[in-house]
């Protein structure tokens, strides 16, 4: 399993004799601050636009797509296991080039503008971050988002309670939408992280660069928090609020994505262990199995073939 890539539960495909139409057939549930719908698409079309007039947090659930954020961006594969953040006024243009065999359904959460900005409102005033450099924002240029563990939990708590038949499902989906957003956030700033966009702009952005380029040496997470000029208990509650994982995870998995480049150029198990940081190779065999599911030496083997 791949740890930046977590599938989103999938609804049972709609019997094709009680589709309205057979691309992009819309079931739709409302909330008081979302609209919540799920899109079905079982033959090939292209070309196909939906627009939004909110912002709108989409994922891929099953098939696939490509497509493009009408004069935003170049067209690219959507699959499932992905999300895109469509920015109010923005239009999907959208290929399905495989649906007659292999259908493709996906969601869209469409947000009220008011409940955001009133969440965001709150949380920079009552849970303001330990990193006075940061704030919580929505960035509406990191669209494409790989899911987390924490933002595909937070999706299919969305998905559960809009399709639930409850009196109260209004009030359950406004506290599940505030940690959609912080999700959300948290997944933003782990791709700026990747594209080291915040190296020099926050102090969570420095510590990232500096923990992936010394992956070979024994880290201490002591020595770090000085380096961001705070406290070791403020340092992980500040790395927690940024990324949504602490800063031993984001170590192991920063090692085990560096172990899979290299054991994907050839190098042995125990070379790779020891050039990321492991100092004992059946440790690293473990780690890597219990991330990936699969040993090193069988996942270089299925890569290299």
């Amino acid at each position: 399993m791949n740890q930046n890539r977590f599938q989103l539960i999938k609804p049972s495909l709609t019997q094709e004799s009680k589709l309205n139409t057979l691309v992009e057939n819309q079931t739709k549930f409302s909330l008081n601050n979302c609209e919540f719908s799920i899109y079905e698409t079982h033959q090939s079309a292209y070309n196909v636009k939906l627009h939004f007039e909110h912002l709108a947090f989409t994922g891929m659930l099953r098939g696939k797509k490509w497509m493009k954020l009408q004069n935003k961006s170049n067209y690219f594969e959507y699959l499932p296991g992905e999300s895109v953040l469509v920015a109010p006024g923005e239009t999907m243009v959208i290929d399905f080039p495989d649906a007659d065999k292999d259908a493709s359904q996906c969601i869209s959460l469409t947000l009220n503008p008011e409940f955001v900005q009133e969440s965001l409102d709150l949380l920079n005033f009552n849970a303001k971050k330990v990193d006075d450099s940061s704030q919580w924002n929505i960035s509406l240029e990191e669209f494409y988002l790989l899911n987390s563990k924490a933002l595909a939990s937070a999706t299919n708590n969305i998905m559960r309670i809009a399709m639930d038949d409850n009196s109260y499902k209004d009030v359950i989906a406004d506290f599940a939408l505030k940690e959609l957003l912080i999700r959300l956030m948290q997944t933003q700033a782990r791709n700026l992280v990747e594209k080291n966009t915040l190296k020099n702009k926050s102090r969570i952005g420095f510590v990232a660069d500096y923990i992936k380029k010394n992956l070979h040496q024994k880290l201490s997470i002591d020595v770090i928090a000085k380096m961001a000029y705070v406290s070791k208990s403020n340092f992980f509650k500040m790395f927690k609020e940024e990324l949504g994982i602490s800063p031993n995870e984001f170590i192991i998995q920063e090692r085990i994505k560096r172990a899979k480049e290299m054991l994907m150029h050839n190098n042995s198990v125990n070379e790779v262990a020891f050039s990321t940081g492991f100092s004992d190779t059946n440790y690293f065999i473990r780690v890597f199995k219990q991330m990936e599911g699969v040993t090193p030496k069988i996942f270089q083997n299925k890569k290299l073939i």
